[in-house]
């Protein structure tokens, strides 16, 4: 493909804008898929997105803003993409996020002309010999892996030139034992530093936990939230934090004449923060969106993204906020992050946790999480692919899932004890988040609202 650092140059050399935006983004990505035992696809793909941002001014602090994208590779292209983002912007009303650009600050020159990073399908060599070794056993196996690396190049007419390679991966494998009633399910994730065989332990280990079936009704259990499961409610306490939605009471993180911000939540120190330098979770240290929301801003792209701690030793500390929204409520600009890890509990292990458990629930992973009540982020959803019956320390069999009714911000006031935080991979949102590292909680009252027959 042409060179995504030229595409840039001459996009931003043909605009007759104001000021322009060029993003461009190469993705490279592998996946291997299995079932029944067998490889059944693989494959491998290269592809570019890019889109250019025209800006016209109508007055200091007003401007009118057009975004087209487009996953042409023809050079040729170029300036008819320039075009119509131009007369895109003629056209529209006047961005309520207007902010100056960006002047360079940080410079990712010395690496502009650089290839995109890439991937391929012997990434998947490995895992393929490792898996082969449980496909000869009795268990069915089923599952998919994925590697992306995505590398962008950002620049714009007031000189900003950023540029960041991003690999991300997962491997996900389901097992199943037996048929009919007696079929019992379990699933194991992770996006890094993939230990098969261990993997296939775990899940062997979860499928013999299945031997015996305990029915139970509904109601509230003490249970044992894995990591990946609390990945998936942190992550969805992260997408609400957007400062506006908070101000103009709209979400769970408004009250009356203001934000939550400062409301102790745990006596637990636990700390919710994003970091793109956070070791083996790295993410692209900078905006580049193409298009505008209530937790980003066109007008923002090139800035520098920092570690933000969201919730501090148990106190709601930061909410999302673009140059424009923070300059409206008097707060700082804040980044959402790419990536969401949770700390501040003990050093106990998962294992540990169940051997101190009395009577209990242990889940595996959540399934189909949706809204019911923003005000308060209650949150419902399945549980899937193994929930089982703690007694006396012990795993003594499998129980059948629920429908459950939570909200996260309540989650983390009633936890009763968290443990070691460790990289995971949440089974729900791993399509759009994979960098997580979370400890196990236990939450002494978990509502389980209805019983569902998902297996």
């Amino acid at each position: 493909m042409f060179p995504a650092g030229t595409v840039v140059e001459r996009a931003l050399a043909a605009s007759k804008a104001d000021e322009a935006i060029v993003i461009v983004t190469d993705a490279h990505e592998a996946s291997l898929r299995w079932a029944g035992n067998s490889m059944t696809t693989n494959g491998s793909s290269i592809s570019r997105e890019w889109a250019v941002i025209s800006v016209f001014r109508d007055g200091p602090n007003t401007a009118r803003v057009g975004s087209i994208s487009s996953t042409s590779v023809d050079p040729g292209e170029i300036d008819a993409v320039v075009r119509a983002s131009e007369e895109a912007a003629r056209t529209a009303a006047p961005a309520r996020d207007a902010m100056p650009l960006l002047e360079p600050t940080d410079d990712d020159t010395a690496t502009w002309d650089q290839a995109p990073g890439a991937t391929e399908i012997d990434v998947f060599a490995g895992l393929a010999r490792e898996l082969s070794i449980g496909f000869d056993g009795t268990d069915l196996l089923y599952g998919f892996a994925h590697h992306q690396v995505h590398t962008t190049w950002l620049g714009t007419s007031t000189g900003v030139r950023r540029r960041f390679s991003q690999p991300t991966g997962s491997v996900e494998i389901n097992g199943k034992r037996g048929e009919g009633k007696d079929l019992a399910s379990a699933w194991v994730g992770v996006g890094t530093d993939v230990d098969t065989p261990g993997l296939l332990a775990e899940l062997s280990r979860r499928l013999d936990w299945s031997k015996r079936r305990v029915e139970l009704p509904a109601g509230r259990y003490e249970t044992l939230l894995p990591p990946s499961a609390v990945a998936d409610l942190m992550i969805y306490l992260a997408w609400s934090m957007e400062g506006r939605g908070a101000h103009e009471g709209h979400t769970a993180f408004s009250r009356a004449g203001g934000t939550r911000v400062g409301e102790r939540l745990s006596d637990i120190p636990l700390t919710l923060y994003s970091d793109p330098n956070a070791s083996g979770l790295e993410y692209r240290p900078f905006v580049a969106t193409p298009s505008s929301s209530e937790s980003l801003s066109v007008f923002d792209n090139g800035l520098s993204a920092r570690r933000v701690d969201w919730i501090g030793a148990g106190v709601i500390e930061s909410l999302v906020y673009p140059r424009a929204t923070a300059a409206e409520f008097a707060a700082p600009a804040t980044v959402p992050g790419e990536n969401l890890l949770l700390t501040g509990g003990g050093d106990a292990s998962l294992d540990d946790m169940i051997a101190r458990t009395e009577r209990g629930l242990l889940l595996t992973c959540l399934w189909y999480i949706r809204e019911v009540d923003p005000a308060t982020l209650l949150l419902t959803g399945l549980t899937r692919d193994g929930v089982y019956l703690v007694e006396d320390g012990q795993v003594t069999g499998a129980v059948n899932n629920f429908r459950f009714n939570e909200s996260p911000l309540d989650l983390l006031r009633r936890v009763s004890e968290a443990g070691a935080t460790e990289i995971t991979l949440p089974r729900e949102w791993k399509d759009w988040f994979t960098r997580t590292a979370m400890p196990a909680l236990r939450i002494p009252d978990f509502h389980m609202s209805s019983v569902s027959q998902a297996t």
